[in-house]
């Protein structure tokens, strides 16, 4: 079975590929010719999710899963939540974001937050949601070169190291996209 996941974050694809049985392929946007940026313009991270999932089935006619996913400090409110990608600003820098994070928090005791994931599926005209959620806490400063985005600074539940230094089988195990993701596979499999 062949998917579009509605993505051009090569990280992301490399992740996602690598957790998949070898039954389903994954093109890329750029693999389907598409080269637009899709807006993220909802609110929250499974309107996200389901714009893009909803761009692509509209425009390309096919079937296709797409995520959005989110950092959520509780000492925050939330954020930077829905703007997590671009909470630093809309150039989407990763080291930026992490800044200005560890830089809201630097006084703040209660580190706890959260990953979540939601990935839509459009699949033969029906769509289908599934979340994965893990609960963590942002450390004090970087670790780790493995991962993206706020993985140095995010300590999962249970672990003493943050994404960025678990190995990616380990991560690939525990991680908000990996909940998600099995959670995908298990209705697909049923398909």
């Amino acid at each position: 079975m062949q998917l579009v996941f509605a993505s051009n974050n090569k990280n992301k694809i490399i992740e996602l590929q690598s957790m998949l049985p070898n039954t389903i392929t994954i093109l890329s946007l750029a693999d389907i010719g598409c080269f637009e940026e899709i807006e993220e313009t909802a609110t929250t991270i499974e309107g996200n999710a389901i714009l893009k999932a909803n761009y692509i089935t509209e425009k390309y006619g096919y079937n296709c899963f797409a995520d959005d996913t989110g950092l959520e400090v509780y000492a925050l409110n939330g954020e930077p939540g829905v703007y997590s990608a671009r909470y630093a600003g809309e150039q989407k820098n990763a080291e930026d974001n992490m800044e200005k994070l560890l830089l809201a928090l630097a006084h703040q005791p209660n580190r706890n937050a959260q990953f979540k994931t939601v990935m839509t599926l459009n699949l033969n005209g029906k769509q289908h949601l599934f979340t994965g959620i893990v609960q963590g806490e942002i450390t004090h400063e970087k670790s780790g070169s493995g991962g993206f985005g706020y993985d140095p600074i995010f300590k999962p539940k249970g672990y003493e190291m943050t994404f960025a230094s678990l190995s990616m089988a380990v991560k690939n195990e525990i991680s908000h996209r990996a909940l998600a993701t099995k959670d995908l596979i298990a209705f697909l499999n049923l398909q």
